[in-house]
């Protein structure tokens, strides 16, 4: 089978980064701030190499597995974990997120699949769970069958998610995808806190992105970015930036490794894919090197320059509704 190889039978855990760095979570709970996600490539949607993928990273000395239900995968990744435990890897160190597509946001419809997860993962409980996105034009959910507005729906799911939280169903909640005052809508229930919201988070992001971030820094919200490497194909074109190809000889890394090393730097978590274990030991490298102030700075101004209007924004506003 092409992808991921199988995990070798002798092949026990490895040392976690040195130097490692988390995200702490309202709960207390740390999330570390290297993970992967378990999207959008081949070897996310066959449940064998999803199950070597997650083996894989958990013994080269990875913990945070980024997954949602939407993906289809969560059996495999259980077993992948189920897999880990059983060669040493404890389970209180992983930390596994999924997320609640819109079309099962409300409250009954919530509190009705959530709980579901544990089986299909085999986990005792689910570290944090993510309402996947605002809205979406075309998803169909309790709400929409009622009449609910769009910002009673998210208060409504939220409401659910926070009362599963407190079963102990999942150790955190938080979003992905959401701006600012829909945030704020989530927060005027004083309910549970927002423990994190993953969004599009790059150094060729328009500033929208940049006051999302900066809500969530104000807000003692802990962030993911996804596309950290410009975009789901835009890993090569990242490659070509003079900045980036620069400073990535400065520091002898490739741009990649630069990249994730700029977004960990600014306080987020990042979760790039992929199924070959070589990648992932070099993802989990990026403790292994610090960039200057100076040089952060360098990165950041790419967002004014002319090359950033040629990476892939996916515009909140636009993509995930009202």
């Amino acid at each position: 089978m092409k992808g991921t190889p199988p995990v070798p039978d002798d092949m026990m855990p490895e040392p976690r980064p040195a130097n490692e760095m988390f995200q702490i979570l309202p709960s207390g709970d740390k999330m570390p701030s290297s993970g992967i996600g378990m999207c959008c490539r081949g070897t996310a949607y066959d449940d064998i190499l999803v199950r070597r993928s997650v083996l894989w990273y958990l013994l080269l000395g990875g913990r945070h597995i980024d997954g949602a239900h939407v993906y289809l995968n969560h059996k495999a990744i259980g077993l992948g974990i189920k897999d880990a435990t059983e060669r040493g890897v404890p389970r209180e160190e992983i930390f596994f997120t999924t997320k609640i597509f819109p079309n099962f946001f409300g409250y009954n419809s919530t509190l009705e699949t959530v709980p579901k997860w544990l089986d299909e993962t085999g986990l005792e409980y689910i570290d944090m769970v993510l309402m996947h996105a605002p809205d979406l034009p075309l998803a169909r959910s309790e709400c929409t069958k009622a009449g609910i507005s769009k910002k009673q729906c998210r208060q409504d799911t939220w409401k659910a998610l926070s009362e599963l939280k407190e079963k102990g169903i999942m150790r955190n909640i938080g979003v992905s995808n959401f701006l600012p005052h829909q945030m704020k809508e989530l927060q005027e229930l004083n309910m549970e806190p927002i423990a994190n919201n993953q969004f599009q988070w790059n150094a060729f992001v328009p500033g929208k992105q940049q006051a999302i971030f900066d809500y969530c820094v104000e807000n003692n919200i802990s962030i993911t970015g996804y596309y950290s490497l410009g975009g789901s194909l835009q890993k090569a074109q990242a490659s070509t930036v003079d900045t980036l190809q620069s400073l990535a000889e400065k520091y002898e890394v490739s741009v990649s490794k630069l990249m994730l090393r700029w977004s960990i730097q600014r306080g987020t978590a990042v979760i790039p894919g992929t199924g070959n274990p070589k990648h992932m030991k070099e993802n989990l490298d990026v403790y292994a090197f610090e960039i200057s102030p100076e040089d952060i700075q360098a990165i950041n101004d790419l967002r004014e320059s002319e090359i950033a209007s040629k990476f892939m924004y996916i515009d909140p506003e636009k993509t995930f509704g009202e």
